[in-house]
């Protein structure tokens, strides 16, 4: 197959080195052009030294670069997305928005959460939310992939088998999740000072974090309702992964089997999600640096709950990886195309 031209815009932050990390070594993949704000005519490895020597282009801006790629990945902070994916889609290029700006349906709950205002509500309407494991036929044929939030992606996974098999009532969704410090973005602030945050551990945006409602959104997609969750994300000291335990009241009647069951078969031929064997929970360790998402299933006889702990790397399967398992899929080749790497926990 004939390499597809390839643009990254906001290419200076971490999920842009992420996925430039992984595009170098994709067969199908020319990377064309990389823009950033801050850095226009300065070499990639002015910001990343890793790549100096590997891969040693300048950043250019945006028109440049979508000028010369036939598929962008946008890279950028909610609120910025909107106008260039207009701009590229009104050139035919095809789009991975990695932001925010295209995830929710609810243009109402997009702009309260997110304070912003939409300026072209039938993009909204054209993307496809980015989880191939629900969305695989029709990201296929879209030329707009809206990339899941790195907390959601890691929840939806662990809730999915037990809402669509209606396995659970999720009307009391409790959800814990705790991520590392690259999930907050490059930007320096007193949170994740070295200082502040080794040896620390805090909740943070209790009740109000942006990503609640599209967890919620999606949750109802896939068929379990419209809810209210409450949902509190805390920080780790640690650079990268996300773990999120998921509190479930399961319904009269469905025993630990099926639940088992259910899940073993659900995800039994998707490449990147693993079950994990009974009496098993999962750990950021085990999936660093990778694409995969870990399972691991209890179920709480005493309350009648489903305990779910779902573990993912956010840079990878939260973000970057996630993105090239998309664009795989747009352009009709193996989802699993240069997303093979496995790390070691030590």
């Amino acid at each position: 197959m004939k390499k597809v031209k390839v643009g990254v815009i906001g290419a200076s932050g971490f999920v842009g080195a992420e996925l430039i990390g992984i595009l170098l070594t994709h067969p199908n993949v020319q990377l064309t052009g990389l823009s950033s704000v801050n850095h226009i005519g300065e070499p990639l490895s002015s910001v990343f030294p890793a790549f100096t020597g590997a891969y040693d282009q300048i950043f250019s801006d945006n028109e440049t670069v979508i000028e010369q790629s036939d598929l962008l990945f946008l890279c950028l902070p909610h609120g910025k997305s909107e106008a260039l994916v207009k701009q590229c889609m009104d050139k035919s290029k095809k789009v991975i928005d990695i932001g925010a700006d295209f995830r929710l349906k609810d243009l109402t709950a997009y702009e309260a959460w997110y304070d912003v205002k939409v300026d072209y509500p039938e993009l909204r309407e054209a993307a496809v939310y980015g989880l191939p494991e629900l969305n695989r036929e029709d990201i296929k044929k879209t030329q707009l992939v809206a990339n899941p939030g790195c907390y959601p992606t890691s929840i939806l996974l662990g809730l999915y088998p037990a809402i669509a098999k209606q396995l659970v009532d999720p009307s009391n969704l409790i959800i814990d999740s705790k991520s590392g410090v690259t999930g907050a973005g490059k930007s320096l602030s007193e949170a994740t000072h070295f200082a502040f945050k080794n040896e620390g551990f805090n909740a943070y945006k209790v009740g109000s974090h942006r990503h609640t409602p599209e967890i919620e959104e999606m949750i109802q997609v896939m068929g379990g309702g419209q809810i209210q969750c409450s949902f509190v994300p805390h920080l780790l000291p640690v650079n990268r992964g996300i773990l999120s335990t998921l509190y479930v009241d399961i319904k009269e009647g469905v025993t630990a089997e099926e639940i088992y069951t259910a899940y073993r078969t659900f995800y039994e031929k998707e490449p990147f999600v693993t079950v994990l064997e009974k009496g098993k929970l999962p750990d950021i360790s085990h999936v660093s640096h990778s694409n995969q998402c870990h399972i691991g299933l209890a179920v709480d006889s005493r309350t009648k709950r489903l305990i779910i702990v779902s573990v993912i790397d956010n840079m990878q399967k939260g973000a970057a990886g996630q993105a090239v398992q998309n664009f795989n899929l747009m352009i009709g080749i193996d989802e699993t195309k240069g997303l093979s790497m496995v790390a070691p926990s030590f």
